[in-house]
């Protein structure tokens, strides 16, 4: 939405438009910043959220804000397996076959927050993170769409992540993942 006002802002040529668009785009500023001081305040106040967060935001990749919301909107990450962590994310594949009918596998279900909280920085992280671009390269060089190999290497982030938090470690490019 912001985004949006900003591009009705240099567009806008009328005066009194300007100054509409200009004092909506103050108001959300506020509040894009009152709702960050009240995550920051959140994280803060549970020791073990703060922790999680700290540990999931070493990832290459991973900035804070997707930390806090993984750490808030995924608060199993750490307690369950990686095949459980990748089902509440919708990132494990389902199939759809019938009887001798084989049908594409796809994902979905889980909580979509989630799943659009990791598609960004799982696109930084086939480009700085070196395991994960080492996984996006093959993936593609094997001739897998570049959407496939992306949704392949969101789960492999979530798998990286659950680890982290599971053993309490902070990003190491030699942890073992599956």
């Amino acid at each position: 939405m912001r985004t949006q006002e900003k591009n009705r802002l240099e567009s806008t040529r009328e005066p009194n438009m300007r100054r509409s668009v200009e004092s909506h785009l103050a108001y959300i500023n506020a509040e894009i910043e009152q709702l960050q001081q009240q995550m920051e305040q959140l994280i803060n106040s549970d020791p073990q959220l703060q922790q999680t967060t700290a540990l999931l935001a070493s990832t290459p990749g991973i900035g804070v804000l997707t930390a806090c919301r993984l750490a808030i909107e995924l608060p199993e990450l750490g307690h369950v397996n990686r095949k459980e962590a990748a089902r509440l994310a919708g990132l494990a594949p389902i199939n759809r076959d019938s009887g001798v009918f084989r049908g594409k596998r796809t994902t979905g279900g889980g909580r979509s927050h989630v799943r659009n909280a990791l598609y960004m920085p799982t696109l930084v992280a086939t480009r700085r993170n070196p395991k994960i671009k080492a996984f996006y390269d093959r993936l593609v060089a094997e001739g897998k769409p570049k959407m496939v190999a992306l949704v392949a290497c969101m789960r492999k982030l979530l798998t990286i992540l659950n680890l982290m938090a599971k053993e309490g470690k902070a990003w190491n490019e030699k942890l073992k993942t599956a």
